[in-house]
C-alpha cells in the first residue's frame, strides 16, 4: 500500500522512523510487518546461498555492494529496511532484530546465536500501553565487535568499535570502543589495548 492511499498510515510511519510515538496497529505498518515475517519466512526455509541473498534484498537490508552478510537462518526482523550492516558482518542462527528505527552494524562484526536487538519501547502506563502506542530507539554497534550468544540490547544502546559483549549480557546503555562488558546489566568487566597502544609504547 503506497503512501499516498494511506495519508494517516504513512504519517504513523514518519512518526515511528523519527522515534516519536506513533500507533504501531496502523493498517500501513502492519501490512509491512506481515510482509517482512513471511520474507524471513521465505529466507529461513531456503537452503540455496544465492537464493538467501537475494531474500535478504528483498527486505530492503543495506550492505555494502563489495561485501555479502553471512546470516544463518533462522533469523527475524520486523521491517528489514531499517537493518544497516558494514563489509563482512556474520550473524549465527536464530537472531531478532526489532528494527522499528535503524539498528547499525559496522565492519567485521560477529554476532552469537540467539542476539536479540530491540528497539521498540512501550509506555509504562499500562492505559497508555493498551492503546498499542509506542515509540523506539536506535542501536549502534561499531566495527569489529564480537556479540555472544543470547546477548540483548535493549532501545537506544549502543557500543564503539572493538567491544566483545559476553554471552547472555543485556546492554541498556552505551559503551565506549575497546572494551568487554558482561553480565545484567552490562557492565564493562575489562579495558582492551586500542589498535595503536603498542606504536605509543615504542
Amino acid at each position: 500500500m503506497e503512501g499516498t492511499e494511506d495519508p494517516e498510515g504513512q504519517r504513523q510511519k514518519e512518526l515511528m522512523l523519527r522515534g516519536e510515538s506513533y500507533d504501531a496497529s496502523c493498517k500501513l505498518l502492519v501490512l509491512e510487518r506481515e510482509k517482512a515475517h513471511d520474507t524471513c519466512f521465505d529466507f529461513n526455509n531456503t537452503r540455496n546461498e544465492k537464493d538467501r541473498l537475494r531474500i535478504i534484498r528483498e527486505l530492503k537490508i543495506t550492505f555494502p555492494e563489495d561485501s555479502e552478510p553471512w546470516i544463518v537462518p533462522p533469523f527475524y526482523c520486523d521491517y528489514g529496511y531499517n537493518i544497516h550492516l558494514g563489509k563482512d558482518v556474520f550473524i549465527n542462527f536464530n537472531c531478532v532484530f526489532l528494527d522499528v528505527v535503524k539498528i547499525s552494524l559496522g565492519d567485521n562484526c560477529l554476532m552469537g546465536p540467539g542476539v536479540q536487538m530491540y528497539t521498540a519501547r512501550h509506555p509504562l502506563d499500562y492505559k497508555l500501553r493498551s492503546t498499542f502506542l509506542e515509540d523506539a530507539r536506535e542501536i549502534t554497534i561499531g566495527n569489529d565487535c564480537w556479540i555472544g550468544g543470547s546477548a540483548v540490547f535493549c532501545p537506544g544502546s549502543s557500543v564503539g568499535d572493538r567491544v566483545v559483549v559476553g554471552a547472555g549480557a543485556v546492554v541498556t546503555k552505551n559503551f565506549p570502543s575497546d572494551v568487554v562488558i558482561a553480565g545484567t546489566p552490562a557492565t564493562i568487566i575489562r579495558h582492551l589495548d586500542p589498535p595503536d597502544s603498542n606504536q605509543r609504547k615504542a
